[in-house]
Parts: C-alpha cells; sequence; structure tokens
C-alpha cells in the first residue's frame, strides 16, 4: 500500500508541473488556486457522503484545520506560483527538494521527533541529484537579485508545505483520517484566496478554453483530491521525513515530460544526478539494508 501511494504521488505531481505552467498567464494566481482548491473541496465532500463518512471535525481540531490551510492550501502555492514567475523551474524544484530536511528538523524541534540519519541522508544525496539535473538551467543567475528574491519566495513555500506536512500528520494521530482534514483545510485555504482576491479587486473569470480548463480540472482532481490524500496518507503511515522524499523524485518525473514535450537535452551531469536520485531514495527508505539482510537470509 505505501509503494502504491508513494509512486501515485509522485507520478501525479510530477506531471501536475506542466498544468500550472499552463494557468499562468490572464488569470492572476491567487484565483487560479482559490478554484483549484475550491472544487477540489467540493469533490472530497461529495466523495464523503458517498462514503457516507463523518464530514464535520471535533471542535478541537479546527485550529490545526486553519493552520493547515493557509500554511499548505493557500501560501505554499501563491509563494510558487510568484516565484516561477522570475525563477526557471528546475531552480525552483531544487529549492522544493529540501522539504525533507525541512520536515525532519521541523519534526524534532516542534514535535520532539527522533531525527532518522537515513532519510536525512537520502535527502542530501538526491537534493545533490537534483543540483547536478538543474545546473544547467541554474547557471548565469547568481548576480541576480530578482532570482534570489524569487529562491527566497519559494523556499518560503517549501516552509509553508513542511508546516502542512506536519499538521496533517498531528491531524492523523489524533485519528482523522486525510479525506476531512483535507476537505476542510482546502475550503479554508480557498476561502482566504477567495476573499483576499476580491479585496484586491481581482477579476474570477476563468479563460474559457479548453487548456486552461483542462489543466483546472487536472489539477483540482489528480493534483489535489487525488495527490494531496495519497501523499498525506503516506505522511501518517510513514512519517513526514520520508514521505516527503516525493518532493525530490517527482521533478525526475517532469524532466521526462519535459524530454518529449519540451526538447530537454540531458548531459552526463544530469546522468550522474539521477544515478544520486535514485540512490537517495534507496537510503531513504533504509532500502539498502533490507536487501542486504535478505541475501544474508537467504544465504
Amino acid at each position: 500500500m505505501n509503494l502504491l501511494l508513494y509512486i501515485s504521488t509522485v507520478l501525479i505531481w510530477g506531471t501536475t508541473w506542466i498544468a500550472i505552467k499552463w494557468q499562468l498567464g490572464v488569470v492572476p494566481p491567487p484565483v487560479s488556486i482559490a478554484w483549484r482548491f475550491g472544487l477540489a473541496a467540493l469533490v472530497l465532500f461529495a466523495l464523503l457522503r458517498i462514503m457516507r463518512r463523518p464530514i464535520w471535525p471535533p471542535r478541537h481540531a479546527w485550529r490545526f484545520l486553519f493552520a493547515q490551510g493557509l500554511a499548505l492550501f493557500c501560501l505554499n502555492f501563491l509563494c510558487f506560483y510568484y516565484a516561477e514567475q522570475v525563477v526557471p523551474s528546475g531552480l525552483v524544484a531544487v529549492v522544493f527538494s529540501t522539504a525533507p530536511l525541512l520536515n525532519s528538523l521541523n519534526g524534532r524541534l516542534f514535535m520532539g521527533r527522533p531525527l532518522q540519519p537515513t532519510a536525512i541522508a537520502g535527502a542530501m544525496l538526491g537534493l545533490v541529484g537534483i543540483v547536478c539535473l538543474f545546473v544547467q538551467q541554474m547557471a548565469g543567475h547568481i548576480g541576480d537579485h530578482a532570482e534570489w528574491l524569487g529562491l527566497g519566495i519559494a523556499f518560503l513555500g517549501t516552509l509553508c508545505f513542511s508546516t502542512g506536512n506536519l499538521l496533517s500528520s498531528r491531524m492523523q494521530s489524533m485519528g482523522l483520517h486525510p479525506f476531512v482534514t483535507n476537505s476542510w483545510a482546502m475550503l479554508i485555504g480557498a476561502s482566504i484566496l477567495t476573499l483576499g482576491s476580491a479585496v484586491a479587486g481581482l477579476s474570477f473569470a476563468i479563460e474559457p478554453n479548453l487548456r486552461y480548463v483542462g489543466a483546472l480540472a487536472y489539477l483540482a482532481v489528480f493534483g489535489s483530491v487525488i495527490g494531496f490524500t495519497a501523499y498525506l496518507m503516506l505522511v501518517g503511515r510513514i512519517g513526514p521525513e520520508r514521505a516527503a522524499y516525493c518532493t525530490v523524485l517527482f521533478p525526475l518525473v517532469a524532466l521526462a515530460v519535459s524530454t518529449v514535450f519540451e526538447g530537454y537535452q540531458w548531459s552526463a551531469l544530469a546522468v550522474v544526478g539521477l544515478v544520486l536520485v535514485v540512490a537517495g531514495n534507496l537510503v531513504a527508505f533504509n532500502l539498502t539494508r533490507r536487501i542486504f539482510m535478505r541475501r544474508v537470509r537467504a544465504s
């Protein structure tokens, strides 16, 4: 089950990048994000009704739900939408791939979780691998102040993502299923974005074309309902530190898509990066030790 959740998250989130790219342009980012999570929340509430599951969370969970909605389904995406307007997507991916390290550190600081050396070592390998994959895209941006500001915004978005992970882990430890918490947190995030967009005088009109509407539907149903539910279930099952390693892997799926549709050119350094990311996965999940132990037992 864990493997299915992990693969689903990587494949779905690895392909949402192109849908997000199709949304940039005419419609302001806060409006696009509000539409996305508003629709996703409606789908989740409908599923809860169909499955006849309780919809209302307990009173003591509301503060966590509000915090998760603000961090994970509002500020997180606002940061990344705006960062990608000034920073190449490869650089944003490098920043986002620090999520496993942030989850480990924040889990230790705020929840007293023990640091997992394998998760940290795997995340470091993966981060080096991602840098190798995007080093060509990173070249020439060191002296650009706008780029550094964009990187700072992307890092803030990653912090918000990490905060949302820990909040979900906390609520799952209270016995709340991600279906319920995601429904309310997405509705809260969409409501905050809607109110902010209305105050700012932004138009809520969407682009009436197949590309934008198709991207919105994909992001709402697959990227949000399925992707976030699978990921946050994984957070509850294996912990936020190891679950966040998805953030290191899904740029590889994005690269594969880019190779087909945008002509991404693989270099020798990029291949080295791919090997490091795979090695990081093995270390993060302690698979090398498991394989060794199986061979010892078999012999």
